[in-house]
């Protein structure tokens, strides 16, 4: 049986409304997602129960509840004689979210292109100019967080919702790797090219332009998810003939 990953030391968490309450099943949800989402507990960590009620300082039952919409989100799993842990994907499973990530993307950005308001785009420059710092600076966890900020920038104006909230929820399963803060600094130099190209299409309003230059950075995508490391743990191993 492999080794029980730890809960590792969390950083400050955001207190609860009311600090004389303590923290409600919903705060202690959104706080467990946002330390998941931003690469505070990656792939594997361990979630146990009696270490997570006592940094909430409450008991293991909200704790269990907000686990267990975790895993309805694909955020965290549960292994029977092992407990509940960050989702932990294989390579083969995050190129598959990215095909998805790839074909709702292209889906909404269709429409979005000719919905989107000046205020949408003044939003995708202000974001596109966050990354370029931190291409620049060569900050790699700004440099992913505004990769999705960006994205989704773009896709939201579609007027697609339920389209756009499939497309987040891929998205979500995948944030526990962090790939883009695992790739090269030459790599997110290229790649922001890309986005150079997307947003160029974006405030023109040219459709064609825009889901052809999003058909490329998926596939310089593809090629850089291929080489990511795999001896760090991001990943879990493909199963066997002895876990079907």
């Amino acid at each position: 049986m492999p080794s029980r990953a730890r809960l590792p030391r969390l950083p400050q968490l955001n207190p609860p409304l009311d600090v004389r309450r303590g923290y409600s099943q919903q705060e202690i949800l959104g706080e467990m997602r946002r330390l998941i989402l931003e690469g505070n507990l990656p792939p594997g960590t361990g979630l146990p129960l009696g270490e997570l009620a006592r940094s909430f300082e409450v008991s293991a039952i909200p704790v269990r509840e907000s686990l267990q919409t975790l895993i309805g989100e694909g955020l965290v799993e549960h292994r029977p004689n092992f407990g509940y842990q960050v989702t932990l994907l294989t390579a083969d499973e995050l190129r598959e979210l990215y095909v998805v990530r790839e074909r709702l993307e292209s889906a909404a950005l269709a429409a979005a292109v000719h919905n989107a308001t000046e205020a949408d785009h003044q939003l995708a420059r202000e974001i596109h100019a966050r990354l370029e710092q931190a291409v620049l600076t060569e900050n790699a966890v700004a440099y992913h967080r505004e990769t999705r900020n960006f994205h989704l920038a773009l896709v939201r104006p579609s007027g697609m919702p339920r389209v756009v909230h499939m497309l987040e929820y891929a998205w979500n399963i995948t944030e526990p790797v962090q790939p883009m803060v695992h790739v090269t600094t030459m790599d997110r130099v290229v790649l922001h090219a890309d986005h150079s190209k997307q947003l160029q299409a974006f405030l023109a309003r040219d459709a064609e332009a825009l889901l052809a230059a999003t058909e490329g950075h998926h596939a310089r995508l593809n090629g850089v998810l291929a080489h990511l490391p795999k001896d760090t743990g991001l990943f879990a191993e493909p199963a066997g003939e002895e876990d079907i």
